[in-house]
């Protein structure tokens, strides 16, 4: 048995056997493209296989090295790349610049950060482990634009159509290129340093040759748009780059974008960090303790079991602490399929994460349907589980060595929790406004009471549905 049949044997011990069997034809047969940055969600509908069971298999593919992990900043604009690193302790900038669009964006975690998988080299050697020999339009494709961006089949033909001129600059070199420029709003580009110059071409065309000069570094100039005349240009360029560069002149109307407008969806640190799967492998490596990384929408869940003291007394010590486990082991379970995370236990209570309130939602209705089960097969009401849901922006932080959470939205969501009584599942308007959650709400039969209350610590009067 050779090192990958080993690797994939392992695999098959922790992830499901179906999305194990399409990773490993992937890396047998794929083209090289499809093995760098691979989007897991298009890859679980591409195969038919589920969005969970498909994250999980690749975090447990990546953890004895079939896979690398990449933490990738996004342009939302353009969908570029603007920042990469195996962790997001990578992510130190207060905010990151796209020079393709002109525009500076501050981090979150919800859609600027996505997640994606290259194979090992010790697995399959593939091209993208040394871009510097890919072509301009592989390393747009493979480097340079995001795994969210849905390029089509026809790309090197588009972009063709888009590019007047490119040339293949080595480090430390100099080109001259000779071109003709149409009317219109041209962007020299290089997408390897993120290097641009806009020109605005306007004006009566010239027979008279004008000369431009741009230098290409890692340390970006701030852009002025230069206005040229139609006609002919000499455009001087300089890598003072380490790597070899791939400047371009791109026509940029309606063809280029139209080339980055369709978008699919992709794995967000947001999504990855609510994965339960990812928190119980990768418990510590998440940030540093000083970081603050911003969500601008997370979804927290609260559960307490009313009266576990009296239980104690009542049942005694042995019996009490096998039926806590028994819900925690029920509630872990529940989150986990429902695409959440638990983030801690507080004595009885559970504090868990979900990217969503519908998902949140349908845990909080399975775990009250759980505990009534568990209750009618003792023939007692021991378990009454008291659940409160609020969905909000937050801070991804360290705290006592572990990924957690701060912030309003996380201490409203505790105190939601604190109004309900047994068997009630209380959540805010933020929740019940979600088209998503409250038509499962109302699937269920089930009709929201709103409740105007105060909460400690919120100044105002605060809206609570009781979900009976």
């Amino acid at each position: 048995m050779n090192e990958n049949q080993n690797l994939f044997a392992i695999l098959r011990q922790s992830a499901n056997s179906a999305v194990v069997d399409q990773i490993e034809r992937l890396i047998q047969d794929a083209p090289d493209h499809e093995l760098n940055r691979v989007n897991v969600l298009a890859f679980a509908a591409k195969h038919n296989l589920d969005e969970e069971s498909t994250i999980a298999a690749f975090l447990h593919a990546a953890r004895p090295g079939i896979f690398e992990m990449s933490w990738n900043v996004l342009c939302p604009g353009c969908g570029g790349v603007l920042d990469a690193g195996t962790s997001l302790k990578s992510l130190r900038q207060e905010e990151y610049s796209c020079a393709l669009c002109a525009a500076g964006y501050e981090p979150t975690l919800d859609e600027m950060v996505e997640v994606t998988f290259t194979v090992s080299p010790r697995v399959r050697k593939i091209a993208a482990h040394e871009p510097d020999t890919l072509p301009m339009s592989e390393y747009l494709r493979q480097v340079f634009w995001s795994s969210g961006v849905d390029l089509p089949e026809d790309f090197e033909q588009r972009l063709e159509d888009i590019v007047l001129d490119a040339v293949e600059l080595p480090a430390g070199e100099r080109v001259i290129l000779s071109l003709q420029l149409p009317p219109g709003f041209v962007i020299v580009f290089d997408p390897v340093t993120h290097a641009a110059q806009f020109l605005d071409v306007k004006g009566e065309p010239t027979r008279e040759r004008q000369n431009l000069s741009m230098i290409l570094s890692e340390l970006h100039a701030d852009n002025r748009i230069l206005e040229v005349r139609p006609g002919p240009v000499r455009l001087l360029l300089e890598n003072h780059a380490k790597h070899r560069t791939l400047p371009a002149v791109w026509l940029a109307g309606d063809e280029l974008h139209k080339l980055m407008e369709r978008r699919r969806p992709f794995l967000t640190a947001k999504r990855l960090l609510t994965n339960q799967t990812f928190r119980d492998i990768y418990r510590t490596e998440t940030l540093d303790i000083d970081q603050r990384l911003k969500i601008t929408s997370l979804t927290f869940l609260f559960t307490d079991l009313k009266g576990s003291t009296e239980l104690y007394e009542r049942v005694g010590d042995l019996v009490a602490y096998d039926l806590v486990r028994e819900h925690f082991r029920v509630v872990n379970e529940i989150v986990a399929s429902e695409a959440g995370a638990v983030v801690k236990t507080i004595g009885d209570a559970v504090m868990a994460t979900f990217p969503n309130p519908e998902h949140a939602i349908a845990a909080a209705l399975r775990m009250r349907d759980a505990m009534r089960s568990l209750n009618e097969e003792r023939g007692e009401e021991d378990l009454l589980l008291k659940i409160g849901i609020h969905e909000g922006p937050c801070l991804a932080v360290v705290l006592n060595d572990r990924q957690d959470y701060f912030g309003q939205t996380v201490n409203i969501a505790s105190r939601v929790q604190g109004l309900a009584d047994s068997r009630s599942i209380y959540a805010t308007g933020t929740v019940i406004d979600n088209p998503e959650a409250l038509e499962l709400i109302e699937t269920r039969g089930l009709h929201p009471n709103l409740q105007k209350t105060t909460l400690r610590g919120i100044n105002d009067e605060f809206a609570v549905y009781e979900i009976p």
